[in-house]
Protein backbone atom coordinates (compact mmCIF):
# COMPACT_ATOMS: atom_id res chain seq x y z
CA UNK A 1 0.00 0.00 0.00
CA UNK A 2 2.95 2.91 0.83
CA UNK A 3 4.40 1.96 -2.60
CA UNK A 4 1.58 2.17 -4.52
CA UNK A 5 0.66 5.66 -2.55
CA UNK A 6 4.11 6.92 -3.18
CA UNK A 7 3.66 6.06 -6.97
CA UNK A 8 0.81 7.99 -7.07
CA UNK A 9 2.14 10.87 -5.09
CA UNK A 10 5.04 10.88 -7.32
CA UNK A 11 3.31 10.82 -10.78
CA UNK A 12 0.51 13.54 -9.69
CA UNK A 13 3.70 15.87 -9.22
CA UNK A 14 5.15 14.79 -12.53
CA UNK A 15 2.29 16.04 -13.93
CA UNK A 16 -0.27 18.34 -12.10
CA UNK A 17 2.93 19.30 -9.77
CA UNK A 18 5.40 20.82 -12.03
CA UNK A 19 3.19 23.62 -13.59
CA UNK A 20 1.42 24.53 -10.03
CA UNK A 21 5.13 23.77 -8.05
CA UNK A 22 5.12 26.87 -6.35
CA UNK A 23 1.44 27.65 -5.99
CA UNK A 24 0.57 23.66 -4.45
CA UNK A 25 3.63 21.24 -3.84
CA UNK A 26 3.42 18.47 -1.75
CA UNK A 27 4.68 20.29 1.39
CA UNK A 28 1.84 22.79 1.51
CA UNK A 29 -1.07 20.70 1.24
CA UNK A 30 0.80 18.64 3.85
CA UNK A 31 0.88 21.82 6.01
CA UNK A 32 -2.40 22.29 5.61
CA UNK A 33 -3.56 18.76 6.68
CA UNK A 34 -1.24 19.43 10.01
CA UNK A 35 -2.73 22.86 11.16
CA UNK A 36 -5.78 21.49 10.96
CA UNK A 37 -4.97 18.52 12.78
CA UNK A 38 -6.24 16.42 10.07
CA UNK A 39 -5.14 12.29 10.91
CA UNK A 40 -5.89 9.98 8.43
CA UNK A 41 -5.30 5.93 7.98
CA UNK A 42 -2.44 4.87 5.23
CA UNK A 43 -4.79 3.53 2.39
CA UNK A 44 -4.71 4.11 -0.91
CA UNK A 45 -6.59 7.33 -1.65
CA UNK A 46 -5.29 9.43 1.20
CA UNK A 47 -5.51 12.76 1.36
CA UNK A 48 -2.50 14.09 -0.97
CA UNK A 49 -3.66 11.23 -3.61
CA UNK A 50 -7.41 12.26 -3.39
CA UNK A 51 -6.96 15.95 -3.56
CA UNK A 52 -4.71 15.15 -6.96
CA UNK A 53 -7.33 13.18 -8.15
CA UNK A 54 -9.94 15.76 -7.44
CA UNK A 55 -8.35 18.50 -9.38
CA UNK A 56 -7.07 16.33 -12.05
CA UNK A 57 -10.78 15.37 -12.14
CA UNK A 58 -11.97 19.35 -12.44
CA UNK A 59 -9.65 20.07 -15.20
CA UNK A 60 -10.62 17.49 -17.28
CA UNK A 61 -13.75 17.45 -19.54
CA UNK A 62 -15.06 13.85 -18.27
CA UNK A 63 -15.58 14.59 -15.32
CA UNK A 64 -16.96 11.50 -13.82
CA UNK A 65 -15.11 9.70 -10.71
CA UNK A 66 -14.89 6.45 -12.94
CA UNK A 67 -12.43 8.25 -15.08
CA UNK A 68 -10.61 9.52 -12.24
CA UNK A 69 -9.97 6.20 -10.93
CA UNK A 70 -9.24 4.88 -14.59
CA UNK A 71 -6.05 7.30 -14.39
CA UNK A 72 -5.35 6.05 -10.90
CA UNK A 73 -5.49 2.49 -12.17
CA UNK A 74 -3.27 3.36 -15.56
CA UNK A 75 -0.50 5.23 -13.16
CA UNK A 76 -0.05 2.31 -10.98
CA UNK A 77 -0.64 -0.52 -13.87
CA UNK A 78 2.81 1.58 -15.72
CA UNK A 79 4.90 0.92 -12.78
CA UNK A 80 4.03 -3.16 -12.75
CA UNK A 81 2.05 -3.04 -9.60
CA UNK A 82 -0.84 -4.47 -8.25
CA UNK A 83 -4.07 -2.15 -9.75
CA UNK A 84 -6.87 -1.28 -7.79
CA UNK A 85 -10.58 -1.93 -8.06
CA UNK A 86 -12.11 -0.22 -10.93
CA UNK A 87 -15.23 0.06 -8.73
CA UNK A 88 -15.40 4.21 -7.75
CA UNK A 89 -17.36 3.41 -3.77
CA UNK A 90 -13.30 4.14 -2.19
CA UNK A 91 -12.70 6.95 -4.58
CA UNK A 92 -16.38 8.70 -3.72
CA UNK A 93 -15.50 7.69 0.28
CA UNK A 94 -12.10 9.13 0.06
CA UNK A 95 -13.55 12.57 -1.45
CA UNK A 96 -16.37 12.51 1.48
CA UNK A 97 -13.55 12.47 3.92
CA UNK A 98 -11.92 15.29 2.77
CA UNK A 99 -12.51 18.41 5.61
CA UNK A 100 -14.22 21.51 3.89
CA UNK A 101 -12.03 23.78 5.98
CA UNK A 102 -9.18 21.91 4.20
CA UNK A 103 -9.96 22.58 1.02
CA UNK A 104 -11.03 25.91 1.68
CA UNK A 105 -7.36 27.00 3.09
CA UNK A 106 -5.93 25.01 0.22
CA UNK A 107 -8.04 27.74 -2.49
CA UNK A 108 -7.05 30.33 0.29
CA UNK A 109 -3.80 29.75 -0.18
CA UNK A 110 -3.59 29.46 -3.49
CA UNK A 111 -4.78 32.79 -3.83
CA UNK A 112 -2.57 34.36 -2.04
CA UNK A 113 0.65 33.10 -3.40
CA UNK A 114 -1.04 34.14 -6.66
CA UNK A 115 -1.49 37.90 -5.33
CA UNK A 116 2.32 37.83 -4.09
CA UNK A 117 3.32 37.79 -7.35
CA UNK A 118 1.71 40.65 -8.72
CA UNK A 119 4.17 43.54 -9.25
CA UNK A 120 3.90 47.74 -8.69
CA UNK A 121 3.56 47.52 -12.52
CA UNK A 122 0.56 45.39 -12.34
CA UNK A 123 -1.50 47.82 -9.92
CA UNK A 124 -4.20 50.46 -10.40
CA UNK A 125 -2.20 54.01 -9.76
CA UNK A 126 -0.30 52.28 -7.14
CA UNK A 127 -3.10 49.95 -5.46
CA UNK A 128 -4.77 46.67 -6.06
CA UNK A 129 -8.10 46.31 -7.27
CA UNK A 130 -10.75 43.84 -6.32
CA UNK A 131 -13.68 42.76 -7.91
CA UNK A 132 -17.10 41.38 -6.85
CA UNK A 133 -19.88 39.80 -7.77
CA UNK A 134 -22.66 37.06 -7.32
CA UNK A 135 -24.08 34.23 -9.17
CA UNK A 136 -25.52 31.04 -9.07
CA UNK A 137 -24.86 27.26 -9.51
CA UNK A 138 -27.46 24.00 -10.00
CA UNK A 139 -26.80 20.55 -8.34
CA UNK A 140 -28.99 17.24 -8.72
CA UNK A 141 -31.86 17.23 -7.24
CA UNK A 142 -31.74 15.15 -4.44
CA UNK A 143 -33.56 15.56 -0.89
CA UNK A 144 -30.49 16.25 0.67
CA UNK A 145 -29.55 19.65 -1.95
CA UNK A 146 -33.31 20.48 -1.76
CA UNK A 147 -33.31 20.94 2.10
CA UNK A 148 -30.31 22.87 2.30
CA UNK A 149 -29.99 24.90 -1.48
CA UNK A 150 -34.18 25.02 -2.08
CA UNK A 151 -35.06 25.35 -6.13
CA UNK A 152 -36.89 28.41 -7.47
CA UNK A 153 -40.00 28.88 -5.48
CA UNK A 154 -41.39 29.30 -9.21
CA UNK A 155 -40.96 25.69 -10.24
CA UNK A 156 -43.33 22.46 -9.09
CA UNK A 157 -41.91 20.10 -6.63
CA UNK A 158 -40.04 17.73 -8.60
CA UNK A 159 -39.85 19.58 -11.76
CA UNK A 160 -36.44 22.05 -10.76
CA UNK A 161 -33.28 21.30 -9.71
CA UNK A 162 -31.49 22.62 -6.19
CA UNK A 163 -29.61 26.37 -7.06
CA UNK A 164 -27.11 27.80 -4.64
CA UNK A 165 -26.16 31.51 -4.35
CA UNK A 166 -22.19 32.51 -4.43
CA UNK A 167 -20.55 35.08 -4.21
CA UNK A 168 -17.11 35.53 -5.56
CA UNK A 169 -14.13 38.40 -5.09
CA UNK A 170 -11.44 38.10 -7.95
CA UNK A 171 -8.28 40.27 -8.08
CA UNK A 172 -8.71 42.42 -11.17
CA UNK A 173 -4.34 42.37 -12.03
CA UNK A 174 -4.62 37.94 -11.75
CA UNK A 175 -7.65 37.43 -12.65
CA UNK A 176 -6.98 34.84 -9.71
CA UNK A 177 -10.63 34.23 -6.74
CA UNK A 178 -9.52 35.56 -3.54
CA UNK A 179 -12.58 34.74 -1.59
CA UNK A 180 -15.43 32.84 -1.59
CA UNK A 181 -19.09 32.38 0.32
CA UNK A 182 -22.28 30.04 -0.42
CA UNK A 183 -25.45 30.89 0.54
CA UNK A 184 -29.54 29.90 -0.95
CA UNK A 185 -30.88 31.17 -3.72
CA UNK A 186 -32.52 34.35 -2.55
CA UNK A 187 -29.47 35.47 -0.79
CA UNK A 188 -28.86 39.43 -1.94
CA UNK A 189 -25.69 39.91 -3.59
CA UNK A 190 -25.04 42.51 -1.09
CA UNK A 191 -25.38 40.31 1.84
CA UNK A 192 -22.60 37.96 -0.01
CA UNK A 193 -20.81 40.96 -0.08
CA UNK A 194 -20.56 41.72 3.90
CA UNK A 195 -19.75 38.68 4.51
CA UNK A 196 -16.20 39.38 2.11
CA UNK A 197 -14.85 42.23 3.33
CA UNK A 198 -13.15 40.22 5.92
CA UNK A 199 -10.81 39.13 3.06
CA UNK A 200 -10.16 42.21 2.18
CA UNK A 201 -6.74 43.73 2.57
CA UNK A 202 -5.89 47.50 3.96
CA UNK A 203 -5.91 50.00 0.60
CA UNK A 204 -7.66 47.57 -1.96
CA UNK A 205 -10.28 48.77 -3.84
CA UNK A 206 -13.26 47.08 -4.49
CA UNK A 207 -15.12 46.99 -7.28
CA UNK A 208 -18.55 46.19 -8.16
CA UNK A 209 -22.06 46.88 -9.79
CA UNK A 210 -25.11 48.38 -8.91
CA UNK A 211 -26.19 46.01 -6.76
CA UNK A 212 -23.38 47.28 -3.71
CA UNK A 213 -23.72 50.56 -3.78
CA UNK A 214 -25.33 50.89 -0.32
CA UNK A 215 -24.54 53.48 2.80
CA UNK A 216 -23.43 50.86 5.34
CA UNK A 217 -21.26 48.91 2.79
CA UNK A 218 -19.44 52.36 2.26
CA UNK A 219 -19.08 53.26 5.59
CA UNK A 220 -17.93 49.15 6.17
CA UNK A 221 -15.24 49.51 3.67
CA UNK A 222 -13.79 52.72 4.52
CA UNK A 223 -14.00 51.53 7.92
CA UNK A 224 -11.24 48.53 7.18
CA UNK A 225 -8.98 51.41 5.23
CA UNK A 226 -10.21 50.38 1.67
CA UNK A 227 -11.87 52.22 -1.17
CA UNK A 228 -14.93 51.40 -3.30
CA UNK A 229 -15.84 52.62 -6.78
CA UNK A 230 -19.58 51.33 -7.50
CA UNK A 231 -22.36 51.79 -9.90
CA UNK A 232 -24.74 54.09 -8.52
CA UNK A 233 -27.85 52.64 -7.40
CA UNK A 234 -30.65 53.15 -9.68
CA UNK A 235 -33.35 53.71 -6.24
CA UNK A 236 -30.77 56.57 -5.64
CA UNK A 237 -31.89 60.11 -7.51
CA UNK A 238 -29.16 61.85 -9.28
CA UNK A 239 -29.34 65.99 -8.98
CA UNK A 240 -27.35 67.86 -10.46
CA UNK A 241 -27.22 70.89 -8.32
CA UNK A 242 -26.27 69.34 -5.46
CA UNK A 243 -22.36 68.72 -4.58
CA UNK A 244 -18.66 70.55 -4.82
CA UNK A 245 -18.22 70.17 -8.51
CA UNK A 246 -14.38 69.00 -9.11
CA UNK A 247 -14.07 68.83 -12.42
CA UNK A 248 -16.27 68.10 -15.82
CA UNK A 249 -19.06 65.46 -14.63
CA UNK A 250 -17.31 64.98 -11.27
CA UNK A 251 -18.69 66.48 -7.86
CA UNK A 252 -18.41 65.45 -4.30
CA UNK A 253 -21.54 64.79 -2.85
CA UNK A 254 -22.84 64.41 0.92
CA UNK A 255 -24.98 61.04 1.52
CA UNK A 256 -26.83 61.41 4.95
CA UNK A 257 -27.44 58.40 7.10
CA UNK A 258 -31.34 56.18 6.05
CA UNK A 259 -33.68 57.11 8.50
CA UNK A 260 -34.70 54.00 8.46
CA UNK A 261 -32.68 50.61 9.62
CA UNK A 262 -32.22 48.25 5.85
CA UNK A 263 -33.03 45.05 5.82
CA UNK A 264 -29.43 43.20 6.43
CA UNK A 265 -28.80 45.06 9.53
CA UNK A 266 -29.56 44.74 12.75
CA UNK A 267 -30.11 47.77 15.29
CA UNK A 268 -26.52 48.03 16.53
CA UNK A 269 -25.09 48.04 13.54
CA UNK A 270 -27.61 50.78 12.35
CA UNK A 271 -27.05 52.66 15.27
CA UNK A 272 -22.95 52.96 14.80
CA UNK A 273 -23.28 54.31 11.24
CA UNK A 274 -21.90 58.29 11.00
CA UNK A 275 -24.77 60.33 10.42
CA UNK A 276 -23.36 61.44 6.71
CA UNK A 277 -20.27 60.42 4.71
CA UNK A 278 -18.87 62.46 1.80
CA UNK A 279 -18.68 60.80 -1.52
CA UNK A 280 -17.47 61.17 -5.02
CA UNK A 281 -20.21 60.93 -8.33
CA UNK A 282 -18.72 61.14 -11.44
CA UNK A 283 -21.49 60.41 -14.52
CA UNK A 284 -20.57 59.55 -18.08
CA UNK A 285 -22.45 58.73 -21.13
CA UNK A 286 -21.40 55.37 -23.45
CA UNK A 287 -22.22 56.07 -27.69
CA UNK A 288 -20.19 52.89 -28.27
CA UNK A 289 -22.80 50.35 -30.11
CA UNK A 290 -23.83 47.09 -28.91
CA UNK A 291 -23.31 49.10 -25.19
CA UNK A 292 -27.29 48.89 -23.59
CA UNK A 293 -26.56 51.62 -20.80
CA UNK A 294 -25.70 55.01 -22.56
CA UNK A 295 -25.83 56.60 -18.74
CA UNK A 296 -23.63 55.83 -15.88
CA UNK A 297 -23.16 57.32 -12.23
CA UNK A 298 -20.39 56.20 -10.35
CA UNK A 299 -19.91 56.49 -6.53
CA UNK A 300 -16.61 56.37 -5.22
CA UNK A 301 -14.87 56.97 -2.09
CA UNK A 302 -11.84 58.23 -3.96
CA UNK A 303 -11.73 61.82 -2.99
CA UNK A 304 -8.30 62.82 -4.38
CA UNK A 305 -8.79 64.21 -7.82
CA UNK A 306 -5.26 64.67 -8.18
CA UNK A 307 -4.25 61.10 -7.63
CA UNK A 308 -7.38 59.89 -9.18
CA UNK A 309 -8.49 61.36 -12.10
CA UNK A 310 -12.00 61.26 -13.31
CA UNK A 311 -10.86 59.11 -16.45
CA UNK A 312 -8.81 56.85 -14.48
CA UNK A 313 -11.99 56.03 -12.45
CA UNK A 314 -14.27 55.45 -15.90
CA UNK A 315 -11.82 53.41 -17.06
CA UNK A 316 -11.11 51.35 -13.95
CA UNK A 317 -15.10 50.80 -14.41
CA UNK A 318 -14.74 49.69 -17.74
CA UNK A 319 -12.72 46.73 -16.36
CA UNK A 320 -15.80 45.48 -14.29
CA UNK A 321 -16.66 43.25 -16.66
CA UNK A 322 -14.00 41.24 -16.10
CA UNK A 323 -15.69 39.37 -13.30
CA UNK A 324 -18.47 38.25 -15.72
CA UNK A 325 -15.73 36.53 -18.16
CA UNK A 326 -14.30 35.35 -14.95
CA UNK A 327 -17.75 33.90 -13.81
CA UNK A 328 -18.13 32.15 -17.12
CA UNK A 329 -14.65 30.74 -16.97
CA UNK A 330 -15.92 28.77 -14.10
CA UNK A 331 -19.22 28.32 -15.30
CA UNK A 332 -19.09 27.12 -18.86
CA UNK A 333 -14.87 26.49 -19.82
CA UNK A 334 -14.83 24.27 -16.60
CA UNK A 335 -18.30 23.21 -16.21
CA UNK A 336 -18.97 24.15 -12.84
CA UNK A 337 -22.67 25.59 -14.03
CA UNK A 338 -24.42 22.15 -13.44
CA UNK A 339 -22.90 20.66 -9.93
CA UNK A 340 -22.70 16.48 -9.78
CA UNK A 341 -22.01 15.60 -5.89
CA UNK A 342 -25.32 14.62 -4.28
CA UNK A 343 -24.97 16.10 -0.68
CA UNK A 344 -24.62 19.81 0.45
CA UNK A 345 -21.19 19.13 2.10
CA UNK A 346 -20.08 17.32 -1.41
CA UNK A 347 -21.42 20.20 -3.34
CA UNK A 348 -18.86 22.59 -1.19
CA UNK A 349 -16.07 21.05 -1.33
CA UNK A 350 -16.66 20.34 -5.27
CA UNK A 351 -16.70 24.60 -5.80
CA UNK A 352 -14.06 25.09 -3.56
CA UNK A 353 -11.77 22.42 -5.90
CA UNK A 354 -13.33 24.13 -9.05
CA UNK A 355 -11.61 27.33 -8.12
CA UNK A 356 -8.66 25.78 -6.66
CA UNK A 357 -7.95 24.30 -10.29
CA UNK A 358 -9.24 28.07 -11.24
CA UNK A 359 -6.70 29.73 -9.89
CA UNK A 360 -3.99 27.13 -10.56
CA UNK A 361 -4.47 27.88 -14.47
CA UNK A 362 -4.69 31.18 -13.86
CA UNK A 363 -1.31 30.76 -11.86
CA UNK A 364 0.07 29.33 -15.37
CA UNK A 365 -1.54 31.85 -17.28
CA UNK A 366 0.70 34.42 -15.08
CA UNK A 367 4.13 32.23 -15.59
CA UNK A 368 3.08 31.99 -19.01
CA UNK A 369 2.67 35.85 -19.81
CA UNK A 370 5.36 37.48 -17.96
CA UNK A 371 8.17 35.20 -19.00
CA UNK A 372 7.31 35.79 -22.62
CA UNK A 373 6.04 39.50 -22.31
CA UNK A 374 2.51 38.62 -22.66
CA UNK A 375 -0.37 40.25 -20.47
CA UNK A 376 -1.94 37.63 -18.96
CA UNK A 377 -5.19 38.57 -19.16
CA UNK A 378 -5.38 38.09 -22.50
CA UNK A 379 -4.36 34.39 -22.79
CA UNK A 380 -6.92 32.07 -22.93
CA UNK A 381 -8.20 30.07 -19.70
CA UNK A 382 -9.61 27.06 -22.37
CA UNK A 383 -6.62 27.37 -24.36
CA UNK A 384 -4.75 26.72 -20.79
CA UNK A 385 -6.48 23.82 -20.06
CA UNK A 386 -6.48 21.89 -23.04
CA UNK A 387 -2.46 22.40 -23.14
CA UNK A 388 -2.04 21.40 -19.58
CA UNK A 389 -3.96 18.13 -20.02
CA UNK A 390 -1.98 17.57 -23.38
CA UNK A 391 1.28 18.17 -22.15
CA UNK A 392 0.63 15.68 -18.86
CA UNK A 393 1.24 12.50 -20.40
CA UNK A 394 5.01 14.18 -22.03
CA UNK A 395 5.57 14.98 -18.58
CA UNK A 396 4.84 11.56 -17.37
CA UNK A 397 6.78 9.83 -19.58
CA UNK A 398 10.22 12.35 -19.34
CA UNK A 399 13.19 12.11 -16.96
CA UNK A 400 13.90 14.81 -14.72
CA UNK A 401 15.77 16.89 -17.33
CA UNK A 402 13.50 16.93 -20.35
CA UNK A 403 10.27 17.92 -17.47
CA UNK A 404 11.49 20.58 -17.40
CA UNK A 405 11.82 21.45 -20.92
CA UNK A 406 8.91 20.21 -21.95
CA UNK A 407 7.49 22.31 -18.93
CA UNK A 408 9.09 25.45 -20.55
CA UNK A 409 7.84 24.91 -23.82
CA UNK A 410 4.28 24.45 -22.34
CA UNK A 411 4.61 28.02 -20.96
CA UNK A 412 5.51 29.40 -24.27
CA UNK A 413 2.67 27.25 -26.37
CA UNK A 414 0.67 29.02 -23.72
CA UNK A 415 1.21 32.00 -24.70
CA UNK A 416 1.59 31.91 -27.96
CA UNK A 417 -0.95 33.36 -28.80
CA UNK A 418 -3.18 36.17 -27.17
CA UNK A 419 -7.14 36.69 -26.79
CA UNK A 420 -7.84 39.90 -28.69
CA UNK A 421 -8.91 42.87 -26.89
CA UNK A 422 -12.44 43.44 -28.89
CA UNK A 423 -14.69 45.82 -26.48
CA UNK A 424 -16.46 47.33 -29.47
CA UNK A 425 -17.99 43.81 -30.83
CA UNK A 426 -21.98 43.72 -31.33
CA UNK A 427 -23.62 40.57 -31.52
CA UNK A 428 -26.98 40.51 -31.53
CA UNK A 429 -27.94 37.53 -28.41
CA UNK A 430 -29.79 34.96 -30.70
CA UNK A 431 -29.51 31.29 -30.96
CA UNK A 432 -29.28 29.83 -34.62
CA UNK A 433 -29.23 25.75 -33.48
CA UNK A 434 -32.62 24.94 -32.95
CA UNK A 435 -33.64 22.75 -29.58
CA UNK A 436 -34.80 19.81 -29.46
CA UNK A 437 -38.90 19.90 -29.40
CA UNK A 438 -39.44 18.06 -26.42
CA UNK A 439 -42.24 19.79 -23.64
CA UNK A 440 -40.84 20.95 -20.67
CA UNK A 441 -41.12 18.64 -17.58
CA UNK A 442 -44.27 20.16 -15.38
CA UNK A 443 -44.72 16.78 -13.38
CA UNK A 444 -42.80 14.93 -11.46
CA UNK A 445 -40.92 11.71 -12.82
CA UNK A 446 -42.90 9.37 -10.82
CA UNK A 447 -45.82 10.80 -11.72
CA UNK A 448 -44.89 10.57 -15.72
CA UNK A 449 -43.64 7.21 -15.47
CA UNK A 450 -46.71 6.21 -14.42
CA UNK A 451 -48.70 8.26 -16.91
CA UNK A 452 -46.81 6.16 -19.52
CA UNK A 453 -47.60 2.62 -17.75
CA UNK A 454 -51.19 3.95 -17.71
CA UNK A 455 -51.53 5.01 -21.04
Amino acid sequence: MTLRVQILKDRFNQSLGLPFKELLPASVIEKALHELNIRYYRRLFDPIVTLWAFLSQVLDTDKSCHNAVSKVIAYLAAQGVEIPSTDTSAYCQARSRLPEKFLEKLFSQVGQRLEEKVGTEHLWCGRNVMVIDGSTVSMPDTIENQEEYPQPKTQKPGCGFPIAKIGVIFSLATGGAVALCINVLNTHDIKLARQLYQFLNPFDILLGDRAFCAYADLVAIKKINCDAVFRKHQARKTSMRKGKIVGDCDKLVTWYKPTNCPKGLNKDEFNALPPSITVREIYYCIVIPGFRTERVSLITTLLDKVTYSTLDIVGLYGQRWDVELNLRHLKTTLDMDVLRCKTPSMVRKEIYVYLLAYNLLRSLMWSAGTTYGTPPLRLSLQGTRHHLNNFIPELLAATSTKRLKIYRTLLKVIAHKAVPDRPARNEPRVRKRRPKAYPLMTKPRHELRNLLQTA
